[in-house]
C-alpha cells in the first residue's frame, strides 16, 4: 500500500527565521568562549596560542584551579541531589493536595505559583533579610532560642538557608506539573479503582504515579538544570561563603572570568561547565526514556 498523501512544508518558513536567529545568537558568543579557551593573553590586547593548557590546568587536581573547579563540581551535583530529593516528593505530594474541580482550583494554582513569579534577584533578597541575624525573623527567632544560626559565618546554616530557598522557589514547577499530568488521567481508571475497592495508596501506585513518569522526566530535568546552574540567589545571599562552602561552580566562573580576569581559565571553565550538563541531561533522558519504553513494551 503506497503512501499517497502529500507533506506541506511551508510552514518551515514560518519557523526558519526563528531557528536562524536562535543560531545566530547562541552560536556567536560560544565562538568567543572556544577562541579564549585555546589562547592566553599578557594584556593589552595581545594573544597567543595556548592549546588544550587550560583544559590541563582545570583538570588537574594538582593546581589549584583544578582544585577549586573539582571542589565547586562536587558541590553542585550534592547541592542538585538534595534539591531532586526534596523537591519531586514534595512536588507530587502537593499536587495530590490540588482539588481536581470547583472554584478552588484558579485560587489555589494562583497560590502555588506566586514564587515562580518573583525574579532570581529579589528571592536571593528576601531570604537575606529573613535570615538575618539582627532584624530577620529566622535568622533572629533562632538566635533567640539559643539555636546557633549565621548565613555568613557558619557553613551549615548557609547551606540551609540555600536549599531551603531552592525549595520554596522552584516546588512549586514540579507541582504545577505533576497536578497537569494528574488531570490528564481518565476518570475511567478511577471508576475502576473503586469499583475495585482500592485504597488511596493503590490507586497512586497503580494509576497515578505510573502516569506522571513523563511528567516526572521533564521535571526532574528542568529542576537539575536550574539547580546544577544556579548562581544569583546563593550569590545574593551569601556570596559563595563562608569560605567556600556555597561557592557553586557558576559563582566560581564569575569570579575567575570577570573578578579576576583570567578570560582563558574562565572559558575553559564554562565550557567544560557546559558539557557536564548537557552530558548529565542526556544520560538521564536516555536512560528514562529506554526504561518507560521497556516497561510500555
Amino acid at each position: 500500500m503506497t503512501d499517497n498523501r502529500v507533506w506541506d512544508n511551508r510552514a518551515w518558513f514560518f519557523v526558519l527565521p526563528v531557528m536562524v536567529f536562535v543560531l545566530f545568537s547562541s552560536l556567536l558568543p560560544m565562538m568567543t568562549v572556544v577562541n579564549y579557551s585555546v589562547q592566553d593573553t599578557m594584556g593589552q590586547n595581545n594573544f597567543f596560542w595556548n592549546g588544550a593548557g587550560w583544559f590541563a590546568n582545570l583538570l588537574d587536581s594538582s593546581t589549584e584551579a583544578g582544585q577549586r573547579f573539582q571542589g565547586a563540581l562536587l558541590r553542585n551535583l550534592i547541592f542538585s541531589f538534595v534539591i531532586l530529593a526534596i523537591e519531586v516528593p514534595l512536588g507530587i505530594a502537593v499536587s495530590l493536595c490540588i482539588p481536581k474541580r470547583g472554584w478552588q482550583v484558579g485560587a489555589v494554582l494562583v497560590v502555588i505559583a506566586l514564587p515562580l513569579l518573583i525574579p532570581y534577584n529579589v528571592v536571593g533578597v528576601i531570604w537575606q533579610l529573613f535570615t538575618r541575624t539582627d532584624v530577620g525573623l529566622l535568622g533572629a527567632s533562632l538566635n533567640a532560642l539559643h539555636i546557633p544560626f549565621d548565613t555568613r559565618q557558619d557553613a551549615t546554616s548557609a547551606w540551609f538557608t540555600i536549599v531551603i530557598m531552592d525549595v520554596w522557589h522552584w516546588s512549586s514547577m514540579v507541582a504545577l506539573l505533576c497536578y497537569a499530568g494528574l488531570k490528564a488521567i481518565p476518570d475511567a481508571y478511577y471508576q475502576a479503582a473503586r469499583i475495585d475497592g482500592a485504597s488511596r495508596w493503590a490507586v497512586f501506585a497503580n494509576i497515578e504515579f505510573p502516569k506522571l513518569r513523563k511528567v516526572l522526566v521533564i521535571g526532574m530535568l528542568l529542576r537539575f538544570m536550574g539547580s546544577f546552574m544556579i548562581y544569583t540567589e546563593p550569590f545574593v545571599v551569601t556570596g559563595g561563603g563562608p569560605g567556600e562552602s556555597t561557592s557553586f561552580l557558576s559563582i566560581d566562573l564569575v569570579k575567575t572570568a570577570l573578578g579576576q580576569v583570567d578570560l582563558g581559565n574562565g572559558a575553559a571553565m564554562s565550557l567544560v561547565y557546559n558539557l557536564i550538563t548537557l552530558t548529565v541531561c542526556w544520560i538521564f533522558f536516555t536512560y528514562t526514556t529506554h526504561a518507560d519504553q521497556r516497561k510500555d513494551a
